[in-house]
Parts: C-alpha cells; sequence; structure tokens
C-alpha cells in the first residue's frame, strides 16, 4: 500500500475542519488532500523515471509538507535535505543521489540551480515560506484530483542521508512498509486520542519532525499547531492549546526558562534525538508536572525503543530510552560477538519491521553493517537493565549530537584541515547544557592560527550546527602506542568547557 493511502486514511470524516494552524493560516484536511493532488500531478506530468530521487533544500512550511505527501502520492522517493547545507555538502547529495528533481528556497536558487544542471539535474523550483515559489506556481494549474501511484510495502518511498566518520554521506533507503509500520506502532504505544492536538516546532528534514510528529498526527487525524521555527515564548503561549509536544533536549531547556508554562491540557511530552539530562528531565516534572517520555531511533530504523506512555505499562526512566518497541527486536553484543548478560555493556543490534532495506548504491557497507543472522548494528552502545530498559552509554564512531543533529567529526576536521593556520584538527562533543553535547574542535597550529577567524571561514562552508563552538590550540594531540588521537582524553579534559553556561 502507498503510505499516503493509509495517512489519508487517518484523516477525519470532516474534511472541512482544520488540520494546520500555521500562525494564523488555517489549512483544512481537504486542502492537504487537494494541495498534494496538484503537487503530485505536476510531478507526473514531468514524466520522471521509476523511482526518481525529489530532493528538497528548503525551508520548513505547511507547504513543504504537502510536497512530500505528493512524491509519496506520485510514487517516487522522498529526499529531505538540511535548507543549511552549503555548496560543498549539498554537491555530493546530488552526485550520490542523482535526483531527478531539486526544490530549494527562492534566495539559494542562483548556485543551488547552477550546480544542480551541472550535475544533472533536469529540474530545479523554488518553495518558500510564505507560500511562494515557483513550485506552487506550477501546481496551481493541475487538478486537484489525483490517484495515489500503486506500492508495496518493500518500495522505497525515501532516502535519508547519515554522515559517516569517513566524511562520506551514506542515504538510508526507507520503504513505504518501514514508514507505515512505525507510524503504526507509534500510534498505538503513544496512545493517540481522537482529541489530541500536536504543537509542531520540529524541522522537517529529518526522521523525529518529518516521519514521528507529522505522521502521528496524520495516521489520527490530529490537528497541528504549526511553527515554522521555534520560539520558546511563543510556544510556551500555545501549551495551554495542545496535548502532545515532541521536542529535542534544548527545546525543553529553553522552554523552562519560559513564565509560565501552562500545561494543563497536555497529555504526551517526548524528546528524542539527543540525550536528555536527569537534571532536564527532574527540572520539567517539577515545573509542571509531567515526566518527559524519551524514545531512542535512528535514521536507518525509525523508532527503536520508548519508555512506557501509559502506566500500567511501567514507570519513566529518566536517562533511558526505555524498553524495545513492539516487534523490534534488540540486543546488546559484546567485542567477541556474544550476547551480553543484563547490565553488561555492549554494541546495539536491532531488527524489525522498520529497519531499512540498506545504504543507497553501497551494498558492501550495507552488509558489513548487518550481522550474519540479519540484526542490524546501530553503531550506538548501551546496557539493558532488569526491567529491559535500554541506557546508551555512547557511541562508536564518536558521533556528535549537538542540539538534536548528528555531527561527525571526521567530516567537520576535513574542513578544518585544509585553513590555514591548522597543522591537524581532532573535533569532540563535550557536554553542554543547551544543545546536549557542544562542537569543540583540537587543533595543533601552523604559524599564529586566530581560533575565531577559523570559525567564520567554516560558517561560509558547513551548516552552522556543525561549526565548533569553540576552538582550542594545542601543542600536540594525545595518541595511543598506534598513533590514534585519543579523544576520550580530550573530552574529559574539556568536559567542563560550558559547565558555567547559562
Amino acid at each position: 500500500m502507498n503510505l499516503y493511502t493509509a495517512l489519508r486514511a487517518g484523516f477525519p470524516a470532516d474534511l472541512d475542519s482544520t488540520a494546520i494552524d500555521a500562525d494564523g493560516a488555517r489549512y483544512r484536511w481537504r486542502d492537504l488532500e487537494r494541495g498534494s493532488a496538484m503537487m503530485a500531478n505536476w510531478l507526473a506530468r514531468l514524466d520522471l523515471p521509476a523511482g526518481s530521487r525529489v530532493a528538497v533544500h528548503a525551508d520548513k512550511s505547511v507547504e513543504g509538507l504537502l510536497l512530500y505527501l505528493a512524491v509519496l502520492r506520485a510514487g517516487l522517493v522522498y529526499l529531505p535535505l538540511n535548507p543549511a547545507y552549503q555548496a560543498s555538502e549539498l554537491e555530493h547529495f546530488i552526485q550520490d543521489a542523482a535526483p531527478g528533481v531539486l526544490v530549494c528556497a527562492g534566495r539559494n536558487f542562483g548556485w543551488v540551480s547552477k550546480l544542480a544542471f551541472q550535475r544533472g539535474v533536469r529540474w530545479v523550483f523554488t518553495l518558500n515560506d510564505d507560500r511562494s515559489g515557483t513550485l506552487l506556481d506550477r501546481a496551481s494549474q493541475m487538478s486537484d484530483v489525483h490517484g495515489p501511484v500503486a506500492r508495496e510495502a518493500g518500495d522505497l518511498a525515501a532516502i535519508l542521508y547519515t554522515s559517516g566518520t569517513t566524511g562520506r554521506s551514506k542515504g538510508a533507503m526507507l520503504s513505504h512498509g518501514n514508514l507505515l509500520s512505525n507510524a503504526q506502532t507509534l500510534k498505538a504505544y503513544w496512545a493517540w486520542q481522537p482529541d489530541d492536538v500536536l504543537l509542531h516546532a520540529l524541522p522537517i528534514f529529518h526522521v523525529h519532525g518529518l516521519f514521528v510528529a507529522s505522521h502521528g498526527a496524520l495516521l489520527n487525524g490530529s490537528r497541528m499547531l504549526w511553527f515554522d521555527k521555534f520560539d520558546a515564548a511563543a510556544v510556551a503561549r500555545r501549551l495551554p492549546e495542545v496535548t502532545v509536544f515532541m521536542g529535542v533536549p534544548t527545546l525543553y531547556t529553553r522552554l523552562l526558562q519560559e513564565k509560565p508554562l501552562d500545561c494543563g491540557r497536555m497529555r504526551l511530552f517526548i524528546s528524542g534525538s539527543a540525550p536528555l539530562l536527569a537534571e532536564t528531565w527532574h527540572g520539567w516534572q517539577a515545573r509542571t508536572g509531567h515526566q518527559i517520555l524519551e524514545r531512542y531511533g535512528m535514521s536507518e530504523t525509525l523508532m527503536l525503543t520508548s519508555n512506557p506512555c501509559r502506566p500500567e505499562d511501567g514507570p519513566r526512566r529518566p536517562g533511558t530510552v526505555g524498553r524495545p518497541l513492539p516487534g523490534v527486536g534488540l540486543r546488546i553484543v559484546g567485542d567477541d560477538g556474544r550476547a551480553c548478560a543484563g547490565g553488561e555493556i555492549g554494541g546495539v543490534q536491532v531488527r524489525g519491521p522498520s529497519v531499512f532495506g540498506g545504504y543507497w548504491q553501497m551494498p558492501q557497507k550495507t552488509a558489513e553493517e548487518f550481522t550474519a543472522d540479519g540484526w542490524f548494528r546501530t553503531g550506538d552502545v548501551g546496557r539493558l537493565d532488569e526491567a529491559g530498559y535500554l541506557t546508551l552509554i555512547g557511541r562508536s564512531r564518536d558521533l556528535i549530537i549537538s542540539g538534536g543533529f548528528n555531527v561527525y567529526p571526521a567530516e567537520v576536521e576535513g574542513f578544518l584541515n585544509e585553513l590555514p593556520g591548522v597543522g591537524e584538527s581532532a573535533v569532540i562533543g563535550v557536554p553542554h547544557p543547551d544543545f546536549g553535547e557542544a562542537v569543540v574542535a583540537v587543533i595543533t597550529p601552523r604559524g599564529q592560527p586566530d581560533p575565531a577567524a577559523l570559525i567564520a571561514a567554516l560558517k561560509e562552508r558547513i551548516a552552522g550546527f556543525k561549526v565548533p563552538k569553540r576552538i582550542l590550540v594545542a601543542a600536540e594531540l594525545p595518541r595511543n602506542a598506534m598513533g590514534k588521537v585519543q579523544k576520550q582524553l580530550l573530552r574529559e579534559q574539556h568536559a567542563a568547557l560550558f559547565s558555567s553556561t547559562t
């Protein structure tokens, strides 16, 4: 079944009721149906080859969500990209995924279209967050009736790029079945109610905002209060109107600074995409009376575990990401390949209907990440307690999660090492009270480097969330007997770098 067909089945009977309230702009369920149909008809008119990718490098908007639904309806493959990506980053995605269509923000059309056309992209359209753009101009000429293209559960629906430690991003291939099974599981496990209202303040270029939040509301026929960008004061004012909120830890720490926080109608607060400090969990409970539900997932697997939603399913335990979701197999495995006993630390491996089919055009890498008996190696390290709750201890390959966004040190180091004044660099993540982790670079000098100038140069080359918040200069980097930089020593040395941040 085409995923859109399943989501459409969740729409309420009254299609003229409000589906999305976006800062006063009201979208009815009928508007979602008609708008996505018009876009799907326009995509069909382009006569793209089967399986073509539609890459989207645009700011968050309701029309962006309609475009996602249109791509599903048209039976094409959706490729969301962070709009903060710069030319050097976007070039890799275009070359690797070879999209047939690229949609970008109007302000970037000049450099994006040049880059895209040089690399064989046939169509480039614009889409802005003020309901304008060439994509909408073209789609407005189309019929508002469209029958979704038939798709099987195993057919590709989306590709999400997740960086690797070598600096080369990998495209995780997610099928219609992967996405639908996870949405249905979360709808049941998180006990979505008929009168639920979701406050949507997350980006829609990754799993959390696009699949977990949007799918949940659409599948349940729930109204959304929509924020194109997170504004703590504005979100706090609208909390009395909603029952469900999903955020990364950074959003919770910022909301705790707002007064008042009226959560009288709230049913469920959910946190993910980065570790939530126990201090934040307890602070939120003391302030609002609500316990934040933490869960765990990846681009390659969607959601895997969750703390309980219903009291009868058990307590929510701060510092853990809960138990495996129904249908998910999870095991902890030691370096020697044996299963770890309860409480023992090892690598997290999973399997289940939401686990991806592999990496785009990387069969060898795909084979390496799966065990002989079909379990996916997540690269995370953790332990299971006596009640089956998973605690994540760390991440292999030195992944940094800052403000909910993945940052891979090797990629940042590659750009940093090219700058004048830098001998070599080591990029690490250290605790930060707002972002969970902050990106920090330690460099050896070549001449007299200016850290502020290096940071400014990086901002011209890579997305802002990847840019180190601090660059520290050291005479040398610590190494082990094999010559490998000991990043753990650097993390310990600089762990208190932001301890005084408020």
